[in-house]
């Protein structure tokens, strides 16, 4: 979307290729915003499969607004729609890469998140030159119809995910194991055998049953 977003605002609105960069702008800050946000509420929450599915949910329907809305010759309207795009469609990446990591654990997290991120740019690529394709010889509608139905795929496929947290289950045995309660009274303070032992310096030692 942000390769070929150019390409889409000057279809429609020709001569303002200004705010076409600045639209674009405001889909990168609102990814950020929409990264951070997410993240915090995956470590508070640890609900990776609902979080993760829920972000795409929103991502596609994002998708759906921001593709129908884009040719109603109104700039404001296509600035909060990319907006909402923005957070959702690039909050979702944090998401997905811890979720891969909690259901491939044990694999080292560098090696999973390696493996998505370049999966990622292949079909980034791919993904890129067929709307590209699609945009010029149709129209944007058509280029971006073919993501929303991309999108709806990887979210059917998302939602059979078996939601397995093998790290997370780990993490949370670790920690139950180092607050298990340790004997507050030590062995030697008891009596042995109830003899009390007196060894007051200068006296005899006496004991008593």
């Amino acid at each position: 979307v942000s390769t070929l977003l150019n390409q889409m605002i000057i279809a429609h609105y020709e001569g303002e290729e200004v705010n076409a960069g600045r639209i674009g702008l405001t889909l990168v800050l609102a990814g950020m915003v929409g990264s951070i946000i997410c993240g915090l509420w995956l470590d508070y929450t640890k609900t990776y499969k609902q979080t993760t599915l829920l972000v795409y949910i929103l991502s596609f329907v994002g998708m759906l607004v921001f593709t129908f809305t884009l040719n109603l010759d109104k700039l404001i309207v296509v600035f909060f729609t990319a907006g909402v795009l923005g957070f959702f469609m690039t909050g979702y990446l944090p998401l997905g890469f811890e979720f891969g990591v909690e259901i491939t654990y044990p694999e080292s997290e560098g090696t999973s998140s390696g493996i998505l991120n370049a999966f990622a740019q292949i079909f980034g690529i791919i993904f890129t030159l067929i709307q590209g394709k699609l945009t010029t010889v149709y129209n944007p509608l058509i280029g971006n119809i073919f993501l929303c139905a991309w999108i709806l795929i990887g979210m059917i496929l998302t939602a059979f995910i078996k939601s397995e947290l093998k790290r997370n289950n780990v993490n949370m045995g670790i920690t139950n194991k180092a607050l298990q309660a340790v004997p507050t009274e030590s062995p030697t303070d008891q009596p042995a055998n109830g003899i009390i032992a007196n060894s007051s310096p200068g006296t005899p030692d006496e004991t008593s049953m």
